[in-house]
């Protein structure tokens, strides 16, 4: 195993870098403050590339390995998690239309997703089915060559904002075989959004939900074959919880070089506040939980590059750690900071708000004990 990047992924990781201190930085507080949705800094950011990072070649995404996809955004998410998540949604939501889209399909939108000249949102959570996305209720069916679809989305990032839809509804019977997976505009007659939502973090992208009144479809937008659906979704999600993990890894470097400037900064006593024992200590555990996380996450994506069987427990695990990981070094910074870690003038605040949803996200971290307590329990799986 080489835990060391190569010269090129120091390079790419460094132009991430580079572009997030340019465009994000300045305005990151603002666009929390205001819940402003930065469409042109986020096509700025497809513009090198970073919005179909393993996106196909066939819809001129660069066909990155995830692991080094994650690099991207980590070096993103330091600055601001909330603007990065979405591109990753985006990416993930790119990836599955360039993967499992038809020629129609990858030639009406493949291009313009991966430029970040539009933007896509992925539609699985329902107001009844969560966890338990399997339930879902949403219905597609087929009549004279196109689809009609009805029924409703939650919690669906970018809605209303984005350009193309890719939606997981009912074509079959109950459970998880009977659900099919579509690319559809996002301003298709019959599409309808709810209010967007006031949250706690996550401002600078909307949420909303979705409604679906007869939106018919053509026939060659399905999304692989009828039934596939859902395994499509998952294959999503693997890749999706890691970005997610990724961002949460991204959030807390970023609490924790605060913390370290402020450490230094900050006199008590006649001395930095750097000086005391136990603010040592608890840097040092902060420091520690963070690479831990990070080289979890970046063995998952190993695993996903690499095909291997329990590529998807690995995700799993790598979601759970990273995400509570994350938001402990968060909100550990901001303990570390005192009562400025509490304004807004400083990140620390907005870190702990933007890292605390990535525990509930791409499915919650109680279901990924599931994922993997099932795995173990089933007597063959190669964790090791």
């Amino acid at each position: 195993m080489d835990f060391e990047l190569s010269e090129e992924q120091r390079a790419f990781a460094q132009t991430a870098r580079d572009f997030a201190l340019s465009e994000f930085a300045p305005h990151a507080a603002q666009w929390d403050a205001e819940a402003f949705f930065p469409k042109d800094a986020i096509a700025k950011a497809g513009g090198l590339g970073f919005c179909g990072l393993y996106s196909p070649e066939s819809i001129d995404g660069l066909a990155l390995p995830r692991l080094d996809a994650t690099l991207v955004f980590e070096e993103m998410a330091a600055v601001d998690p909330s603007t990065t998540a979405f591109i990753t949604i985006h990416n993930m939501a790119t990836w599955m239309l360039g993967t499992w889209g038809t020629e129609t399909v990858r030639n009406k939108w493949g291009t313009d997703l991966t430029s970040g000249r539009k933007l896509a949102s992925y539609c699985l959570t329902e107001p009844g089915a969560g966890s338990d996305a399997g339930s879902l209720k949403t219905r597609a069916e087929l009549k004279d060559g196109e689809y009609v679809i009805n029924g409703g989305k939650a919690f669906i990032s970018g809605a209303g904002s984005t350009d193309v839809l890719v939606l997981m509804a009912r074509t079959g019977g109950g459970g998880a075989g009977g659900i099919s997976a579509f690319a559809l505009p996002a301003d298709a007659p019959g599409v309808s959004y709810g209010k967007k939502e006031n949250k706690m973090g996550w401002n600078s992208q909307p949420t909303r939900t979705i409604n679906f009144d007869n939106v018919r479809v053509p026939a060659d937008h399905l999304l692989g074959s009828e039934g596939e659906g859902f395994r499509i979704a998952m294959k999503g999600l693997d890749g999706g919880r890691i970005n997610i993990a990724t961002c949460s890894v991204g959030a807390a470097q970023g609490a924790l070089d605060a913390a370290r400037r402020y450490l230094n900064e900050r006199q008590q006593f006649g001395k930095p506040i750097a000086s005391f024992q136990a603010l040592q200590f608890k840097l040092a555990d902060m420091a520690t939980e963070l690479v831990a996380a990070r080289q979890m996450v970046r063995l998952a994506a190993s695993k996903l590059d690499a095909g291997h069987a329990d590529a998807s427990t690995y995700c799993a695990m790598a979601k759970r750690f990273a995400t509570d990981a994350g938001f402990t070094v968060c909100n550990e910074a901001l303990q570390l900071h005192g009562g400025y870690g509490y304004l807004s003038e400083f990140p620390l605040e907005r870190l702990v708000r933007d890292a605390r949803v990535h525990q509930i996200l791409e499915g919650t971290n109680e279901i990924m004990r599931v994922i993997v307590a099932r795995k173990l329990l089933e007597g063959d799986a190669d964790i090791r």
